[in-house]
């Protein structure tokens, strides 16, 4: 079945609503889910809302977060989230890190308290939009081993950086710290699929294609060593310096015995303004990009693609065409709309839409 982008985001903000989450936050966080499934990133796009709900009613995620920010200098921004979904406390943040970066050029923010926050690409788009540059981080429950270990001590650790280019389509870099981002591999035990060799071990420390015992082992860091330097390096920007959880101290939202998670995140943004004009800019970044797209290429490649571009690809194509969901997610959504009496998928009108 093919949904539409407004009945998938109206089906979100109508769950999160039910949940107890303001309006507002309600739609923040719905719009940052399906942009995830807009640009072909469903491991966090809407088949996370079942274990956002089931926390949330239990009461380890905050529906209505008291959000406390201090501005401890001229440019740095402490966040408590006060246990809030990732996506609402992250917004926030990067709001009012935007205003301060364009009012001082720079803004460093650094989040404690807080949840899974989806796609780390969705706040560098923020920045984007309002012609900042920006760099994201954020750690999560243990998936990388120490380099030589052979038990996750380290979060998967995104690192992501946004630079406008005056298009609909920014450069944006969206990379976990692993061989694979943790969710691709809960995605495939959700829907029973094997993994590719290389992605995992097992919990004795055997490499595994099995997903469900690659989410009791580790994810293998990308680039070796390499990897797990970046991802000490991220756990110490998110956890250490923001006053969150860091390494194991991270819980898992997955873990039916777990507390609270207490993320950190991280967020570095960059008013190009007080650098150049934001158009000469633009134009820079584009000779930079047409020059290396003409690059002569590989027998088998059709085109160069700078990153950032397949997913504003994949957004224009799904905005037209709707997006497909696996039958299991699908399963789990109209379970979780049956029980909190919000009917999936359904279409409404755009009226309802806009009340």
């Amino acid at each position: 079945m093919t949904h539409t982008a407004a009945e998938l985001k109206l089906f979100c903000r109508l769950v999160f609503e039910r949940l107890g989450v303001g309006g507002e936050d309600a739609s923040v966080a719905a719009d940052a889910l399906i942009r995830a499934d807009l640009e072909g990133t469903g491991s966090h796009g809407i088949s996370r809302l079942p274990i956002y709900a089931k926390r949330m009613k239990e009461g380890r995620i905050q529906a209505n977060p008291a959000i406390a920010m201090q501005k401890t200098g001229e440019s740095v921004l402490l966040v408590d989230g006060d246990n809030g979904l990732g996506q609402i406390v992250s917004v926030h943040a990067c709001r009012q890190g935007i205003a301060i970066a364009k009012e001082t050029g720079a803004a460093v923010v650094a989040v404690r308290g807080s949840n899974h926050f989806g796609a780390a690409s969705y706040y560098c788009q923020m920045a984007c939009d309002q012609g900042l540059a920006a760099m994201v981080f954020t750690n999560s429950p243990p998936g990388i081993p120490p380099w030589g270990g052979a038990r996750a001590f380290f979060g998967t650790n995104p690192i992501a950086f946004g630079f406008p280019t005056g298009t609909e389509a920014p450069v944006i870099i969206d990379m976990s710290t692993s061989v694979v981002a943790r969710g691709k591999i809960i995605l495939a035990a959700k829907q029973g699929h094997p993994i590719p060799k290389g992605w995992a071990i097992n919990a004795r420390g055997e490499e595994t294609e099995d997903p469900e015992e690659a989410l009791a082992g580790a994810v293998l860091p990308a680039g070796g060593a390499k990897g797990y330097a970046l991802s000490l390096a991220v756990e110490v920007l998110t956890g250490v310096l923001s006053g969150a959880a860091f390494g194991p101290h991270v819980q898992n939202l997955y873990n039916d015995d777990g507390g609270r998670a207490n993320v950190g995140h991280f967020f570095l943004l960059l008013d190009v303004e007080k650098f150049m004009p934001l158009e000469h800019f633009t134009h820079l970044m584009n000779v930079l990009l047409q020059e290396m797209k003409a690059v002569p290429r590989m027998p088998e490649v059709k085109e160069i693609l700078f990153p950032g571009e397949r997913r504003a690809k994949e957004h224009a194509e799904r905005v037209s065409k709707g997006i497909q969901l696996p039958p299991e997610v699908e399963e789990e959504l109209a379970a979780l709309g049956k029980e909190l009496e919000v009917a999936f998928p359904k279409k409404l009108l755009l009226t309802r839409e806009q009340q």
